[in-house]
């Protein structure tokens, strides 16, 4: 469970990057055997696309009109992928414990992180704080996949 709760974390601070880590895993057989993932993600096409909205994330996340991550939608969002990406990190029979882990965590991060990000932007540009937030996004998510979440 404790891969299902990182993943959460990263989660709260980015919606689609959980989604996206678990479906290149799959793609890639990083995931454990027998693991909670729905089929689908092992799917290049879905792996793509899933990667595809990740990055136009990553991007909108720059713009003056990209809405606060508290945002209902936006919140919801975390919950769905983070609670996907928990259930893939976990044996099968686990898969809604993950589940449930992964989507509460991410709708839980969501608030302080998005505080740490206005009061980091008083000090810089939505921009470069967004850039170190995404760097420390990604780091996690593979850290995540490439540690204990990920073994076989």
């Amino acid at each position: 469970m404790l891969s299902s709760f990182l993943m959460g974390l990263v989660g709260g601070q980015r919606a689609m990057t959980p989604l996206a880590a678990v479906a290149l895993a799959a793609t890639n057989s990083r995931l454990r055997p027998g693991n909670g993932a729905p089929l689908a993600l092992s799917h290049p096409a879905v792996a793509s696309a899933v990667v595809a909205l990740a990055i136009a994330e990553l991007a909108g996340d720059k713009q003056k009109t990209a809405p606060d991550r508290v945002v209902a939608i936006g919140v919801t969002a975390r919950i769905v992928t983070s609670a996907i990406a928990g259930a893939a990190l976990v044996p099968r029979h686990e898969r809604w414990a993950g589940a449930a882990v992964g989507g509460a965590t991410a709708a839980l991060a969501s608030y302080p992180g998005w505080r740490a990000r206005l009061k980091a932007m008083e000090h810089g540009s939505q921009f470069s704080t967004g850039l170190l937030e995404d760097a420390a996004v990604l780091a996690g998510a593979a850290a995540v996949i490439l540690g204990r979440g990920s073994r076989r």
